[in-house]
């Protein structure tokens, strides 16, 4: 049995990580390509990046789903900003994004859908929830009601009051005239005039952002998923509502574990592209190295909430520093360097809901002990930091 322990969102504690079978399913809310990839999206995606590779180190298969919102309110609004088609904003960014996810040495998912292939699946889903009464239809627009399952916020844990605050933030309509309840939300969105729409049996129109991430993870993972994760500013509405409306169609638990990475901040206020407030990768590129990168990132626990200095990069630097004088360090004939501690102390870390500071903070006591040893064999202390490595994403280099 696994000694992985991950802190459930919903529990809101650490649980041990099980399954019935060695085969897992993950899916990861991916990016709205409707502007560059910034450093708070290189955190949550490296993150999950790190995840994947130890399930796997583990012995799991994993199944990575990661999907690209193509179609949503805010490429709308800014390819009408930018005069530029919706769907090439898009293309072009996502370009990017992976471009970015590639360099950072990012594992690509095994399946990365995007949302405008699964419009078919979204309507049926929107038409099994109508047909359970969970939902309604108004003038060709469908929302789904808040009121027909008691369970909406067990996620957040948040009020009512605080519930529909955060969802106006984040682009809820609470005068929507057509709605019961301000705090339902949009299944279906009847077309308006100059945006893009699909047929439906209401008329012709788009999905809403929730239903979208609902249809793709259940085709690819089955009805329950064991790990949903995304940025923790995705638990609520869009997490929240996905489990109501995924469980109401299928009648089955939804997701088994929640994985939320916390928020970068910069200048005082959270990372965002609405506020501007961007270290975007490309300029990173510039500067430092993708391993460098990676370890400023993976030196702060997937769960926190820091603020972005470049002095962190700075000491990431040196680190790797570090890392590369022990590949060029040869290894001495005789007695090996004993690592099992070390061994042990980097999985304890590691099973400790990814605890990759501490994990990183072991592979540089052993790499400083490496660089020491004057008389015994490093080779097996070099192979295990190899091992270390690989799960972190980094690669070896000797210049």
């Amino acid at each position: 049995m696994s000694a992985l322990r991950i802190y459930n969102s919903e529990s809101k504690r650490k649980e041990r990580f099980r399954t019935k079978a060695k085969r897992v399913g993950l899916y990861v809310c991916g990016i709205t390509p409707y502007d560059v990839t910034h450093v708070g999206h290189a955190f949550t995606y490296t993150s999950f990046d790190v995840l994947v590779r130890y399930l796997g180190y583990l012995g799991y298969g994993v199944t990575y789903v990661q999907n690209l919102t193509d179609i949503d309110d805010d490429i709308i609004r800014k390819s009408k900003e930018l005069k530029k088609q919706w769907r090439r904003l898009g293309e072009e960014n996502a370009q990017k994004f992976l471009e970015d996810m590639r360099w950072l040495n990012n594992e690509q998912p095994n399946v990365y859908p995007r949302a405008t292939d699964h419009i078919e699946g979204m309507i049926r889903i929107v038409r099994k929830l109508l047909k359970r009464g969970v939902a309604y239809e108004r003038k060709g627009s469908v929302y789904f009601s808040v009121s027909a399952d008691k369970g909406y916020g067990r996620l957040s844990k948040l009020s009512k009051k605080r519930m529909l605050l955060i969802a106006n933030e984040r682009g809820n309509d609470p005068n929507d005239p057509n709605k019961k309840d301000p705090l339902d939300f949009v299944l279906w969105q009847a077309k308006k005039p100059g945006e893009p729409s699909w047929p439906s049996p209401w008329g012709e129109g788009r999905p809403g952002w929730h239903i979208e991430c609902s249809t793709m993870s259940t085709a690819y993972l089955g009805h329950t998923v064991d790990i949903h994760g995304g940025g923790s500013d995705l638990i609520f509405p869009h997490h929240e509502s996905e489990i109501v409306q995924s469980e109401a169609a299928t009648g089955k638990r939804f997701v088994r574990y929640w994985m939320h990475t916390g928020m970068l901040r910069y200048k005082g206020a959270k990372m965002s592209k609405s506020l501007g407030n961007l270290v975007l990768i490309g300029d990173l590129k510039k500067t430092y190295s993708a391993n460098a990168v990676r370890i400023y990132l993976l030196s702060h626990h997937y769960r926190s909430v820091f603020e972005f200095y470049e002095k962190g990069l700075r000491k990431a630097k040196r680190r790797e520093e570090l890392f590369k004088k022990v590949w060029r360090t040869q290894s001495k004939t005789g007695k090996s360097l004993d690592v099992v501690e070390y061994e042990k102390k980097w999985a304890r870390a590691m099973d400790d809901d990814l605890n990759t500071p501490k994990a990183l903070e072991t592979m540089e006591r052993l790499a400083g002990c490496i660089l020491k040893e004057k008389t015994k064999n490093v080779s097996g202390a070099k192979a295990f930091l190899n091992i270390a490595f690989g799960i972190m994403g980094l690669t070896i280099e000797y210049r």
